[in-house]
This record gives structure tokens, sequence and C-alpha cells, in this order.
């Protein structure tokens, strides 16, 4: 997850969103101000990320300690410190002695006989088809249980994996929490992956018992997903159990829907899970048992997997959700994501734990039209809503009217990340979307650490494509290659964590070796998270790609996003994607990938004009050698532009495993680029 962002400076200078201040005291980060006497966000972050001489009341290890209380977590058993850090940041073990369980903290206290939310609704699901479901904390207990034992009853114990291959149907949210009541590791699959792709992470996780479905619905059409679990699962082996769930009415429309069937390994849902019994114990765990396995999304090279405990999800994602998204409880909070990707179990995880509803949407965001988000905001009185901007140039293009006779009135906070901002998109998501009124929280962070490095408050005023500054509790630096602390204001430099924070990732699954390489080596003691950050002089930060991605030109360097928003930057250009390609004279050569708007025409001269304009951003060295025009880019189903495919198509090199290409057809597209 990067809120990427690559603007010029220009557009972004002036402050657009200024809250309204009844709106400001009305914030639960406003309230946690109030509490402990914080006057301003600077000293909000100060407060919650360095121990302050002559005031108890500030560091890390004041912030992580307090707001267990402050959230209302609850432990088993306390802990015994609030971390061991003796072996270094790398390593440090936090809330050590204590003993919870994340399901007890979002379905267990919830649904207990008396409690006010237990009838309350946790998840309200919609189908592509227009079906919906809602689910209350009393049922999504019963089901919870009913999947332990089910895990139980195959031989999972603590620290088992278990694989969620599944289409986005409220049965993830009960097998997630079914995981943790049993100790089990949750290792959510993205249901768009293809073969290789579910295969790489099943066989690397080793999950005997898969959770997959017959399939969902994508664009009107079925996709069949069991099919391609079987293949993975002889590709990588493991699995010894699957349970299927039906979506599509395969169980009872054998001629309708034939799928393949395994008699000895596949049993359907019904037959697995909703024969058990629905009483069980949640199971007390360590602080640093491990909740789940998440993958990165293997856009470049192999997938990683992160390791994730009960103690650092349980902390981090619920103080997300609260102070940046500022859930409240009548909210219905709605981020576009798959249970595959870690803004899935962060949006549950986080608005689950004060008994909050979640909404939940099967299928394309713009079928059976163009309008089916706004409509769904509308119908279902939505509060929050958060989206990758990749997914919003794409509405925006449809047009305005596409929005025309829907209440959004019950927006107050917008949501996004993953990809790079424009400031025309932004401005739109902002003005369009949620009136000029509801602030966009633009975060970036990652999977590795099940949450946000940077994150805006909402109490805060916003320049656009901004990420505000560091999430509260997250000791944040920008660096020079020294490791020393960028001084002056909108100088680029490395973003790093100098320190941990509960959710960062124990190590990596496939161990300490790589962890440390990935993260740990280019700075002492720091976490390199690999982005180019900045901060202008007003305070507030931006990204600006992948430092890692940076294109060499002849000893020059600069990173595709910058390329990217340069030519974004044109009244033409709708989407870009810049590449380095081999160049006899300056050993790298940029060359660019354009999507226009509809109402321009493919012109020589046009090409030339935007040639000129990045030379004009960026300098004359990183003027395009060429700019190729085609109608889409190859993308990920959660809207990132797969650049690792347009270099392999440009140079001819293997493209590798393409199973999580939401739209294939853009990759013979590329080869025909105009």
């Amino acid at each position: 997850m990067s809120g990427n962002t690559s603007p010029s400076l220009e557009d972004i200078d002036e402050i657009v969103h200024e809250p309204r201040q009844e709106f400001v005291e009305s914030t639960n980060v406003a309230d946690f101000m109030e509490t402990y006497g914080i006057d301003d966000y600077e000293e909000l972050i100060e407060r919650t990320t360095t121990e302050l001489e002559g005031e108890p009341d500030s560091g890390l290890e004041w912030f992580w300690d307090e707001l267990v209380d402050y959230l209302g977590i609850e432990f088993y058993e306390d802990y015994d410190e609030i971390r061991d850090d003796s072996e270094g940041p790398q390593f440090t073990d936090w809330y050590p002695g204590g003993e919870l369980n994340v399901a007890h903290n979002v379905v267990d206290r919830h649904a207990a006989v008396g409690e006010e939310r237990r009838n309350t609704v946790a998840t309200i699901w919609e189908g592509e088809d227009g079906e919906v479901r809602e689910v209350t904390y009393h049922e999504l207990h019963r089901q919870a249980n009913q999947v332990a034992n089910a895990l139980e009853e195959r031989g999972i114990g603590t620290g088992d994996t278990v694989g969620l291959y599944m289409p986005m149907v409220p049965e993830v949210v009960s097998i997630l929490y079914g995981c943790f009541k049993a100790g089990a590791i949750a290792v959510p699959i993205f249901s768009g992956f293809g073969v290789d792709a579910a295969a790489t992470r099943i066989a690397d996780s080793e999950c005997s018992v898969l959770f997959t479905g017959d399939g969902f619905y994508r664009r009107g059409d079925p996709v069949f997903l069991k099919s391609t679990a079987d293949e993975a699962i002889a590709e990588a082996g493991h699995v010894e159990s699957t349970i299927v769930f039906d979506r599509l009415g395969s169980s009872e429309a054998r001629n309708e829907h034939e799928i393949p069937w395994t008699d000895d390994r596949d049993e359907w849902w019904a037959d697995a899970v909703e024969i058990q019994d629905d009483d069980y114990e949640t199971k007390s765990l360590p602080s640093d048992q491990e909740s789940m396995l998440l993958y990165s999304s293997g856009t470049t090279g192999k997938p990683k997997g992160i390791v994730h405990t009960h103690a650092g999800v349980q902390v981090q994602c619920p103080k997300e959700v609260y102070f940046g998204m500022d859930l409240k409880p009548a909210d219905r909070f709605f981020w576009v994501s798959d249970i595959g990707w870690m803004m899935g179990p962060w949006t549950l995880i986080g608005t689950h734990t004060f008994g909050g509803t979640v909404f939940m949407y099967e299928g394309a965001p713009d079928y059976p039209e163009p309008d089916r988000f706004w409509e769904m905001i509308d119908r279902h009185k939505l509060t929050q809503f958060g989206i990758s901007p990749t997914a919003i140039r794409a509405l925006r293009k449809h047009g305005d009217e596409w929005l025309e006779g829907h209440d959004l009135s019950s927006l107050r906070i917008l949501g996004s990340t993953g990809e790079p901002w424009d400031p025309e998109s932004w401005q739109w998501f902002y003005e369009h979307v949620g009136g000029g009124e509801c602030p966009i929280i633009n975060i970036s962070g990652g999977t590795e650490i099940c949450g946000c490095f940077l994150m805006p408050m909402p109490s805060e005023p916003l320049k656009p494509c901004t990420l505000g500054g560091p999430g509260l509790g997250m000791d944040i630096d920008i660096v020079d290659s020294a490791g020393n602390s960028v001084k002056e204001a909108n100088e680029r430099g490395y973003l790093v964590a100098r320190d941990s924070c509960p959710s960062m990732t124990k190590s990596l699954w496939s161990g300490d070796d790589r962890y440390l390489e990935e993260y740990w080596s280019t700075f002492e003691d720091m976490w390199d998270h690999g982005d180019w950050a900045q901060k202008d002089e007003d305070g507030f930060w931006f990204l600006h790609g992948r430092a890692d991605d940076a294109l060499n030109v002849a000893g020059r360097k600069v990173g595709p996003a910058e390329v990217e928003g340069a030519l974004i930057d044109h009244v033409a250009v709708n989407q870009a994607a810049a590449i380095g390609a081999p160049d006899e004279t300056t050993g790298t050569a940029v060359v660019t990938y354009v999507v226009l708007e509809d109402e321009y025409e493919e012109t020589d001269e046009l090409r030339d004009e935007l040639r000129a304009q990045v030379g004009e951003e960026l300098g004359k060295p990183f003027r395009p050698r060429e700019v190729l025009f085609v109608d889409a880019f190859p993308k990920t189903q959660s809207g990132k532009i797969i650049r690792r495919a347009i270099q392999a198509t440009y140079t001819g090199e293997d493209l590798g495993d393409m199973s999580s290409i939401e739209n294939p057809e853009a990759l013979e597209e590329l080869e025909d680029a105009r």
C-alpha cells in the first residue's frame, strides 16, 4: 500500500481543504488531544513518538500503552512491559507476557448476551447481482465458532496455517475470525489471482486446509474459482482439506455450474462448517502469536510472506480507523478491497473492534453502470469510502453525469491508498464525491505493518495529494543517503522508520535473512521503506514513488512516478506509465506509455508536446525517448498498474506470472502500442 504522489509543486501549493471548526471539535482525535492536553498537530505527533524530558506522558511506549485502555482493547492476561527491544528495533517484542485474541475483541465481546451490540449489523454485503445480506454480531459469533470447530476437527491447532482463497462473501469474515479463535494463522489469498500466484502462496505457507468458493460474479458473468484452486493445489501440494463455499449455486445445480471435485479432499461449506457446534472457547494467545501471513502483491519480485501478530494488528488497525477515519458508532464503513489485500483485514479488524458496521461489495466498480458505487453509497447511507486513485481516475473518465441523482451526503470521510494521485483527480474526488466537505485521508504504509506510516488526521487542513504527516505513534523521518535527517523544506529523501511499531512484521515467513536485507540493510537501525519522500515549507508530506525504481539516465536519477506525474499534468493525459529502456548513449532512456482523455487525438504534435513537458518539469535528460499511446494499462484487480509487464513487453523479456491481471487484453495492446 502506498499513497504515492508525484504532482508538480505549483499544483499542490494551496490548502484546499480547511475543516470547519465544529467538525474538528467532533473528531475522535480532537477528543484524544483534549484528554491529554495536546494543543496542536505538531505536539500530537511529538507526544506520541518522542520521549520528552519532563513529560512522562510522551513517547512511543507511553502512547502504545495508553492506547490499549483508550481504545478499550481487552487482554486476557496483562502484559509485563510495553516492549522488549533488547535485540534492536528489528526484533522488538511488543506487550511481552500479555495474552489476548483478536477474535475476542472484534466479535466475542460484542456478541455476548446482554451486550448492546449483540444484534447490531457487523457486515452488510452486496453481491454484484444486487443480492444484499446483513450479518449481526450474534450471527457472526456463531459462524466463527463453527469455523473454529471445523478447523480443530481437521487437526488445525495453534500456529498452523489456513488458506483463504475466497470470493468476497460475508463468510470470509467468519473464516478469518474462526482462524483467530483457534490460534491458526490466516493466509488470505486474493480471489483474482490465477494458478501460479495462488500456488506460490499455498506452497510457501504450507497450509493443509484451504477455504475457497465455487466462484463469484464479475461484470455479470461467473468466475469459477474452484478449478483455479484445484490447479494451484496440484502445483503447490500441502492441502489436505478444501472447504468450498457455494456462491454460484453449484452444489444444488451441478448441471448448470459443473465444477471439479475430489471426493476425499473437497467438502461443501454446508457439510463442513454449518453442521458444527456454534459454541467455542476462544484461545488465549501470547501477544506475539502469529495471527496472519499476508503476502506482498508480487508485482515486483517474489512475494514476501509478512508475519503479523495478534497484539500488533489488534492495536494498529483500530487506531487508524478510529483516529484517521474517525469511526463513530453509527457509521457504515466501506473500503474497496478484497480480503486478500491488507486493506481487507485492516478494515474488518479496525471497524469491528468498536462494534461497527462494515460494508462489503462483491463486484466491479462500474457494473452494470458506472454509477454503481454512487448508487450503493446513496442506498446504504455509507459514511466512509476508501478507494484507489486509479479507480477514481477511471470513474471520473465516465463523466460527472453518473453522480447526478445520487445523494452522497451521508459521506463524512474519504480514504485512498495504493497508487499515485494527480491533483485533478484528487480535486474531482474531493469536490464531486465528497461535496467539498469530506477530508481525503490519503495513507501510505504497507502490508509489512498492516497499517500506515503516513496518515493525515481528519481535523487538519489538506493540500491536494498530501499524505499529511506521520501516523500517531509512528516515528517516521526523511533522510539523505547517509541516513541524516533532511532539514530543508522540499528537499527529497528516503522515507524511513526510526523505530518499530507493534504491527511491524516479526520477520518474513522465509526467514530473518531476507527480512533484514529488505528493510534494515540500507541504514543502521532504521527501516527503509523504499519511497522518495518530501515535506514542504508548510509541513505537508508527499511521496514521489519508489526510490529503488529510480531510472538512472546518464548518472542522473528520476523516479518513474515523477515522469508519470509530469505527463498527467498535461490536459490531454488520463494515465501514464514510465519505464527505463537500455540506451547506448545514456545507459538508460525513459520510455513512456500514455492513455489519453477521450476528446484528444494521438498526433505527432501531441507526442512532441508531452516530451517537452517532461523536459520542462524534470530537465532535458529525462525527456522520453518515446511516447507510446495505448487504450489501457494492465492492472491488478485492486487497480495497480503492473509496470513490470510494461517493461517486459517493451524489452522482450519473459513476462513471468501474469495471473493477477484484471484485463489480460491490455497485454496484447502493449505489443501494438502506437
